[in-house]
């Protein structure tokens, strides 16, 4: 083993984030990165937005081009799993029975699909085995399929789940012309993440694009026939049709290998704000990792597709004993239909309705989450990007400067002013 040979079990945003950092950073060692998937590493968010709609082609996906990894003397190795680790020996062990020996290593092992349990719910040819038309969405793989199988329009679409995927899946299925019924939990879609009053502008905005909501309800069974979905029996009885059903509660830390290794786990890798383990030498980043965050003092797992991208770089520099620290606010965004929406902030802190500046009824608007008078969380929806709104809300959570609801809401006074 030489002392500079470094390891990155993850093909994701993280992981590919983190190789480039180090060469950025004049590192000149030797860096293998270990992807499960068959394909270089690629970005997330436009499988369910702009990708899935056909609005961007695959060049919109890679983090690095393909030829990158060559270029800069990166060993990526793709359609590999990592079997065990050993982090007294410094090595890990790959399923063709290799072993690889490493200095500093990092786990970006990401998330997988939440399963759930009731008859019929193995994915179909969408992604597995079992009924065709089930699926769930994590991949590029789940995108392109259901994006061949929706782009006709006319079918009948069961969306299980109502958080942010579930409903950017909704919106996708709806703008190409399919009759779309979305089940969840909540009485109101996204109230979890934003509040009922936002979470119903957001079921507003689908219901007016032709979503039907059963809420709150759950998925009983998955019927089907010859071996193809037919329909879903809810909770309460009811039949509905399906052509397709699309199963997105949300995802699970992919843990296994840490945990099975003694690395501290708790909702995810536990990590110090230089995205460090439990264990010397090993790091954590993207949505495995449950990092302290300086901030807030708290422990937080993020996963979103900022979060990969800054802990990538966080923990490239970490690895070479720079200072480095996952500090950055929390960000995310969403596209639905006609809105576009940003949020930044910690939800965590979130407690109360938020303060609203602009309109609802117009779908133009700034909301701010306040704690002990201070910002600590804010999303602008469709407002004007030369006006800078999440530059602003980011400003006014780090300066923890109490302010007013009242000018909080007032359009007339400019968010650069609040910081005064």
């Amino acid at each position: 083993m030489a002392i500079d040979d470094i390891v990155i079990v993850g093909g994701g945003l993280a992981g590919a984030t983190a190789a480039k950092t180090l060469r950025t950073e004049g590192f000149s060692g030797r860096i293998a990165v270990l992807a499960a998937e068959s394909h270089t590493p690629y970005l997330r968010p436009p499988l369910s937005k702009e990708y899935l709609l056909g609005k961007a082609g695959e060049d919109a996906l890679p983090v690095v081009p393909e030829d990158w990894y060559a270029e800069n003397d990166v060993d990526l190795q793709l359609g590999v799993r990592v079997t065990d680790l050993d982090p007294a020996g410094r090595t890990v062990v790959l399923a063709d029975g290799r072993r690889l020996e490493y200095a500093s290593l990092l786990l970006a092992t990401g998330a997988r699909p939440r399963a759930i349990t009731l008859p019929g719910s193995q994915s179909g040819s969408l992604s597995g085995s079992g009924l065709d038309g089930v699926s769930t969405f994590r991949t590029v793989e789940d995108s392109r399929r259901l994006r061949g199988r929706l782009a006709d329009g006319g079918l009948n679409v069961v969306m299980v789940g109502s958080g942010w995927i579930g409903m950017e899946l909704a919106a996708a299925a709806s703008s190409y012309g399919n009759t779309v019924t979305l089940l969840g939990l909540e009485e109101v879609p996204l109230a979890a993440a934003i509040g009922p009053e936002l979470g119903g502008f957001f079921r507003s905005l689908h219901e007016a694009n032709g979503v039907r909501f059963l809420l709150p309800a759950s998925a009983a069974e998955i019927t089907g026939t010859s071996g193809r979905v037919t329909g879903v029996r809810t909770d309460t009885g009811e039949v509905l049709p399906a052509d397709l059903v699309v199963i997105a509660v949300g995802v699970v830390p992919e843990v296994g290998l840490a945990e099975a290794a003694g690395i501290g786990i708790r909702n995810g890798i536990i990590t110090d704000a230089s995205l460090r383990t439990s264990a010397p030498g090993i790091f954590a980043a993207g949505d495995v990792a449950n990092a302290l965050h300086p901030f807030t003092g708290e422990h937080h797992r993020s996963e979103h597709w900022s979060n990969a991208l800054n802990g990538g770089k966080v923990a490239g520099r970490a690895m070479l004993g720079l200072d480095a620290a996952l500090e950055t606010i929390p960000y995310f965004y969403t596209d639905q239909y006609e809105v576009s929406m940003e949020y930044s902030g910690f939800p965590s802190l979130v407690a109360g309705a938020p303060v609203i500046r602009g309109s609802l009824a117009d779908r133009q608007f700034l909301a701010f989450w306040q704690r002990e008078g201070r910002v600590v969380a804010g999303m602008n929806v469709n407002w004007p990007r030369t006006a800078k709104p999440q530059k602003a809300i980011k400003a006014l959570i780090s300066a923890r400067t109490a302010v007013s609801p009242e000018l909080l809401a007032d359009s007339s006074t400019p968010l650069e002013q609040l910081l005064d």
